[in-house]
């Protein structure tokens, strides 16, 4: 992120506790008797059009009983999606049910009020269609613009490789007994998960050239919105930034998860929802650098939850909030604090 908001963030970190961050209340466990009813709902559905074909559904919780869903022709991002139609619909917590109506009006991408959000920066989206329905328990049930019927039951998909285990010749970074491998966060004794509890977190040992796995959880946040929904970076030797943050159901930006901050977009925006274990798989090649002329860029290739979503991209040069060292330098692994409680957990390292 640039250094004017990890500035603000620092400062919001210092003056309010967690759980009193501006941008609403804070969540870091889906088992806290504290969370808002809204939270049961959130997630992902997948199921058929009566006689026609598969259909998946994101809905995100805006808070306050609001709610939007995406609705994605063929299945969701990442299984059967086109990569390009989105149905959108706006949604009420009425009594035990989720009233969902067409979205229409005007809308902004990530607007703060539920009847102005739009889940694309483009509104109405490519394929856009006045679908409707309700949410009650786990099944979530409506119509299409055509008059078709749906039916789509809550899913909670798994990325393929949770819980990989470190090949022989790695460097195991975390595995829950300590957090000897790191300068900063939090070992929690209970839960055996790193905890970032706002502040940045780097190796003591510097890297080069690696290939390496870890798996994350975002916290809920559904009041916030953009940059303030559970912000976080996972930096390449200190200098290239993957976002890490609570983007699910959005377009899936170089800002949002999955993306290389300020270089390149998600192929697909893999982001499940937040309290959910998530995992990234990195290929990273570190620039090269000959008396001061920068001959070959830094190139990173990812899967985010088991999905390809960049292929030996080539990073312009160091993101917001990196190390001052030269580019080609080895150096830490960083997980960005930025004000918000990040876990982490099965960190490991394969070095080329």
């Amino acid at each position: 992120m640039n250094r004017v908001f990890e500035c603000c963030s620092l400062l919001c970190f210092v003056l309010f506790p967690l759980s009193s961050v501006a941008q609403g209340q804070m969540w870091k466990s889906a088992d806290d008797p504290t969370i808002s009813v809204d939270f049961k709902y959130q997630g992902e559905y997948v199921g058929q059009i009566a006689g026609a074909g598969k259909l998946g559904c994101q809905v995100i919780s805006l808070s306050n009983g609001e709610f939007h869903a995406v609705v994605y022709p063929d299945g969701l991002p990442g299984d059967g999606w086109d990569g390009k139609s989105k149905i959108q619909m706006t949604g009420k917590l009425e009594g035990e049910e989720v009233k969902f109506s067409p979205a229409t009006g005007k809308r902004n991408y990530l607007a703060g009020p539920g009847a102005q959000f739009s889940a694309t920066s483009k509104f109405p989206s490519d394929g856009h269609k006045e679908y409707s329905g309700s949410l009650t328990g786990e099944t979530l049930s409506g119509t299409t613009d055509d008059q078709k019927m749906f039916e789509l039951k809550k899913t909670a998909r798994e990325s393929p490789t949770l819980g990989a285990k470190a090949p022989a010749g790695a460097i195991v970074l975390f595995d829950g007994s300590n957090d000897e491998a790191f300068n900063g966060g939090r070992l929690d004794e209970k839960t055996k998960l790193l905890n970032t509890d706002g502040r940045d977190v780097k190796t003591n040992q510097k890297f080069q050239n690696y290939m390496m796995h870890v798996e994350f959880m975002l916290p809920y946040r559904p009041s916030a919105r953009g940059q303030g929904r559970g912000n976080s970076g996972f930096y390449q030797v200190d200098h290239y930034e993957v976002q890490v943050l609570d983007s699910f159901g959005l377009d899936g930006k170089n800002n949002e998860c999955g993306g290389i901050y300020q270089n390149a977009d998600p192929m697909v925006n893999m982001c499940f929802p937040p309290l959910t274990w998530q995992s990234y798989d990195i290929d990273f090649t570190n620039a090269v650098v000959v008396d001061g002329k920068k001959e070959k860029k830094a190139v990173i290739t990812l899967r985010h939850n088991g999905v390809l979503v960049h292929d030996k991209v080539e990073v312009n040069g160091p993101t917001g909030g990196s190390r001052r060292e030269p580019e080609g330098t080895p150096g830490p692994i960083k997980f960005q604090g930025h004000g918000n409680p990040l876990q982490y957990r099965n960190i490991w390292i394969v070095e080329k």
